[in-house]
Parts: structure tokens; sequence; C-alpha cells
């Protein structure tokens, strides 16, 4: 039974506003199917023998954008989900940059390692790549990385897992995180959302994530605080 949220479906509401889409906004440059084309082939290249596994560690879990063959839940070692990269667009806006997850060394990430058919493998890793690496300066932002499951070890491609640059900030305090998470919202949705549906995809999973508790509760307390109930 999954615990009751502090961070309930009203508050994601309130958090939630029209936003345009607009990526002319980013500072970086928009891939072309071209672009895709190479970095797909590049993923592919590095690929360990056997099935493709796909380790879904946030939004995957819950918005996928491919048909599974099998899953279960699986253990990265030496990593820990952490909301460090500073979003202008998606759930964020250059007045109000979200935070959306990524893992980062250290600790432990519980997640959900997906097999795809190899039949779609060149097309799921291709539309995955569309989607986690929407732009060239991105396009090196993935990893083979090694999991446990109950079946033993195995080596899953995941996306985002120790990004640095500017546009990273790790160990933000959860309240700092909190606070930009309560006021972002863009063309994709609210980053209250992001959160909310990340937790409750966990917990289906039997997977608690004791940070990101934490975090929903911070975050619900700021959104009460700045958009109130009328």
């Amino acid at each position: 039974m999954i615990n009751q949220l502090d961070l309930t479906e009203d508050h994601v509401a309130r958090a939630t506003r029209a936003v345009e889409k607009d990526l002319s906004l980013s500072k970086y440059t928009p891939a072309t199917e071209t672009d895709f084309d190479r970095m797909t082939e590049r993923v592919l290249s590095g690929r360990p023998a056997g099935p493709i596994k796909i380790f879904a560690y946030g939004s995957l879990i819950w918005k996928p954008t491919f048909e599974a063959t099998g899953r279960q839940v699986a253990r990265a070692q030496g990593w820990h989900r952490e909301f460090s990269m500073i979003m202008r667009g998606f759930r964020g806006t250059p007045e109000a940059p979200g935070l959306m997850m990524t893992m980062m060394s250290g600790g432990q990430c519980r997640g959900v390692s997906f097999e795809i058919d190899e039949r779609e493998a060149e097309d799921t890793v291709r539309n995955l790549v569309e989607r986690e690496l929407p732009f060239v300066e991105t396009g090196d932002d993935y990893r083979w990385i090694d999991l446990t499951t109950e079946n033993g070890r195995e080596k899953a491609l995941v996306f985002w897992a120790g990004p640095t640059g500017e546009g990273i900030a790790r160990g933000l305090p959860p309240a700092e995180a909190a606070q930009m998470i309560a006021r972002a919202c863009g063309w994709l949705g609210s980053n209250a959302e992001y959160l909310r549906n990340t937790i409750l995809s966990l917990e289906e999973h039997d997977i608690h994530d004791a940070r990101l508790w934490q975090l929903q509760r911070l975050v619900a307390a700021e959104i009460d605080r700045i958009f109130p109930k009328s």
C-alpha cells in the first residue's frame, strides 16, 4: 500500500499553468534527424552482448516510449537520484527554472530494468535518444552501467548519469531544490507533477526513496505558501 503523499493532485494543479512550447529559449543547439541517427549509432556501438536493457530511475518508469518484453527491479550501486539538472524549458522556464533528476555518484539507486525486443532495439534506442538527448551538446550524456537484479548482474543503458557542466547544480540543499520545483512549470507540465509521478511509480514497484519523500513534503509546503488555496 502506497503511503499518502503530502504533495497532492491539488498541489500539482495549483503549480500548473499554460506555457507555450519554445525550444529556441535554450542556449543549446536542437539536434537534427541526422544528429539523432549519429547519436543512436554511437550508443549502440557500445552495447553489451545479449538483450538490450534500459535502466529507468525517473520519468521513464511512468512514461516510457517503448514496449518492454520484461521488467524487474534493479539496483545501481554507487549512484543515487538527485534533482540536479537546471531546466529552463520542458518543465521550467528561464524566469522560473526547474530541476530534472539525474543519477549522481554515491550511494545506491533502485529503479526498473526494462528488456527490449531485439527486433525493436534500434528503433527503441533511437526514440530514447530523441527524447533524452534533444540537443547536440547533450549527445554524450548516457552510459552503459552495471546493475544488480534478483537474476544476477547485467549491463543497462541509462541516461543522465553523472552529468557535469554549468547546467548542473549538484548537492542543492533540499529546501532550495523544493523552492525551485514548487515554482517551475513548462510546456510539459509542472516540476511538482514530475516529482509526484516519480514517487508514485517507484512505490508501485516497492521502491521507497527517502530523499524524494522528504523533498515532496517540502515542495507541498512551499506550494501552500506561494500558491495558497483560494
